[in-house]
């Protein structure tokens, strides 16, 4: 689904990225993981298009993206959440999915005045549409509510929904578990197992809480200094020696030290 080529991010002379080189497959849900300033959040901003790359190829599907905006990049089904939720704060968690799909015959000056009757049959399928979102996510006591009222971890449940408002191909989640209570993380992970299993999403996850990477992800990716330095199953780094290295700045063979990484 997605190759990154020797991708490199600078700073002036900082390398946030250094030549990190990985791909993510289609229908995996992969884990991204490292200690504070690896670049991993800078990795995901290339990738969706937020920042340009200094250098390096992102493709996808075969097809390069390398350095599109978000906008076009989310035609293409990539969609990415933050590790601080975005929502519209004055509108309804319902109304927060609706605004989702692009080209909506409301957007136009022309069809406001003369295609009112298209508008509102779309405004009923969105409506309908996020209100099964809602209910999939088991928050449909939260559609009338104010969307900036709501409890961090119910936001970041809301912004999951808003890639299931679209045909999404692969979501790159930013820690989605920070500032979460256990209860809504399961129900987060929950989602994420069930949207991987049952509509085919290809996830890749940041996340430092590991008992919730080896829930929900296979292979994991660890990057430390702007490179990847390893991948596969959990257990695998977890036993790797440069892993051990980059987490607690020790060569030491003792794999009991990184139980908790």
């Amino acid at each position: 689904m997605i190759v990154v080529e020797n991708l490199v991010k600078t700073f002036g002379g900082f390398h946030a990225v250094d030549g990190a080189s990985l791909s993510i497959q289609e229908g995996s849900i992969t884990g991204l993981i490292g200690p504070n300033g690896a670049g991993k959040t800078t990795l995901f901003n290339v990738i969706a298009g937020v920042l340009q790359p200094t250098s390096g190829r992102v493709t996808m599907a075969g097809e390069d993206i390398t350095g599109l905006p978000p906008h076009e990049l989310f035609h293409k089904g990539l969609l990415r959440t933050f590790q601080i939720a975005h929502e519209f704060s004055s509108m309804s968690c319902r109304e927060n999915l609706m605004m989702v799909p692009g080209a909506q015959s409301g957007e136009t000056l022309w069809n406001t005045w003369f295609g009112r009757k298209r508008i509102a049959g779309e405004e009923r399928a969105l409506r309908a549409k996020a209100d099964e979102v809602l209910e999939f996510l088991t928050v449909e006591h939260l559609a009338d509510h104010k969307a900036g009222q709501i409890s961090g971890g119910q936001k970041k449940l809301l912004e999951l929904g808003r890639t299931m408002m679209v045909d999404a191909r692969i979501v790159f989640l930013d820690e989605v578990g920070a500032g979460v209570n256990r209860t809504l993380l399961n129900t987060i992970g929950d989602a994420i197992i069930r949207l991987n299993k049952e509509r085919g999403y290809t996830f890749v996850v940041i996340e430092h809480d590991m008992d919730f990477i080896g829930r929900l992800c296979d292979p994991v990716i660890c990057m430390a200094e702007g490179k990847v330095l390893a991948q596969g199953t959990l257990a695998e780094i977890k036993a790797n020696e440069q892993v051990i290295e980059a987490y607690l700045g020790t060569g030491l063979k003792n794999k009991d030290q990184v139980a908790t990484v």
